[in-house]
């Protein structure tokens, strides 16, 4: 067996504990393919399933990532002609991800416990601002190499720690400090969140407690969310579902820090 794998599919013995996992996971690709933010579903479901808060976040990225794949596959070319321009960004983009990656190994459970509600509000404020942010990448555009490779190691750190928000942070990071269309950013992005979740899915599998069992049941339903989002997103009112997922991240957030702090 893998040192960070825990083949426990079968942890859970009652049918609500696999449909929460099951909804969490479809809405979590559901909205992901939308507005962003369904690690901010899937996280507390596992959560509420018994997990620790670092078994939690490391089989929520885990889950989540077939996803990114289902991204890249429908930019098609253009994600491949970006990733052959930008080898300098993935390179960085590896790199912070495994820092970040390797730092939640060596966090104490107890401290991680301490930072999480702080992470999950930064990363629901996140899901809720990205249309500034979109509206002032549009308005106002600047060329800054250094500031571009600094502010991608950051991000990617942060989506190796955590992920919560990550594609917003990278879009932020890349349409601030570099001059290009705004597709070709998406673009970009989506290859730097596939490289940042790639190295942490193969950090985890070998080094952290993921719940394996846990991952079966919401990955094909997170696919399946994010299929049926993609064709959804034309006639699915995306301000209500983001002020809905910035409202439940809040909630979470606060819930959790309650528990924490108090």
């Amino acid at each position: 067996m893998l040192p960070g794998c825990r083949l426990d599919s079968l942890r859970y013995v009652t049918l609500p504990h696999i449909a929460l996992l099951l909804i969490a996971g479809f809405a979590g690709g559901f909205v992901n393919a939308i507005a962003g933010g369904g690690s901010l579903l899937v996280f507390p479901a596992l959560l509420a399933t018994g997990l620790g808060t670092v078994a939690a976040n490391v089989t929520n990225s885990v889950a989540l990532w077939p996803g990114y794949i289902g991204n890249l596959a429908g930019l098609g070319r253009a994600a491949v002609d970006e990733a052959r321009a930008r080898v300098d960004l993935a390179l960085i983009a590896v790199l912070g991800a495994a820092v970040g990656a390797a730092t939640l190994l060596v966090t104490p459970e107890g401290a991680f416990d301490f930072v999480v509600p702080i992470l999950v509000i930064v990363a629901s404020l996140l899901v809720g601002v990205q249309p500034v942010i979109a509206r002032r990448i549009g308005a106002e555009q600047h060329r800054r190499p250094v500031a571009l490779r600094v502010a991608v190691g950051v991000g990617s750190f942060y989506g190796g720690y955590f992920g919560g928000g990550l594609g917003v942070i990278l879009l932020a990071a890349i349409g601030l400090t570099m001059a290009a269309p705004l597709r070709e950013m998406n673009v970009l992005k989506a290859v730097l969140t596939m490289v940042v979740s790639t190295v942490s899915l193969l950090t985890f599998v070998f080094f952290a407690p993921v719940h394996w069992g846990d991952v079966a049941v919401i990955a094909p339903a997170a696919l399946l969310g994010g299929v049926l989002g993609g064709r959804a997103a034309r006639v699915v009112d995306e301000r209500a579902l983001r002020i809905a997922i910035v409202t439940f991240g809040l909630g979470i957030g606060l819930w959790l820090g309650i528990r924490v702090y108090a």
